[in-house]
């Protein structure tokens, strides 16, 4: 079995050539985009991804957008949603959309390995507080 293959989407992007080499590094397969339009493009595409790892606020479409419609689409990737600032609405909103995990920029590497890798081989990951 090849590497798992991981999507990052963010309008940074100084923050995806971070994650991209940080999660390639780790021997993981990445691709990159700006927004959420670019994300379900690349994802019609190769639907090959296992794991999703979004910024919350992007132009064209947030990464709550982006979790909507790809449940709405019925995909089946683990979505990780990140931000500087998470609100309580947009924290239950993301959890009912079924967002696998939440994490506050700026957070440590080590923690969004370990939830990515939890994900790759489907362990649960609780949801942040």
């Amino acid at each position: 079995m090849g590497a798992s293959k991981i999507l990052i989407v963010d309008d940074d992007l100084e923050s995806r050539n971070l994650l991209s080499e940080v999660l390639q590094a780790h021997g993981y397969r990445v691709q990159a985009v700006g927004d959420g339009v670019a994300a379900r493009e690349e994802l019609g595409r190769d639907g090959g991804y296992q794991v999703v790892i979004a910024d919350l606020r992007m132009p064209r479409e947030t990464g709550l957008e982006l979790l909507r419609n790809l449940r709405q689409q019925k995909s089946r990737q683990a979505i990780i949603l990140m931000s500087s600032f998470i609100s309580e609405t947009e924290r239950q909103l993301a959890h009912e959309l079924g967002a696998q995990a939440l994490l506050e920029k700026p957070f440590r590497l080590a923690e969004l390995l370990r939830v990515v890798e939890e994900l790759v081989h489907q362990k649960p990951v609780p949801i942040s507080p």
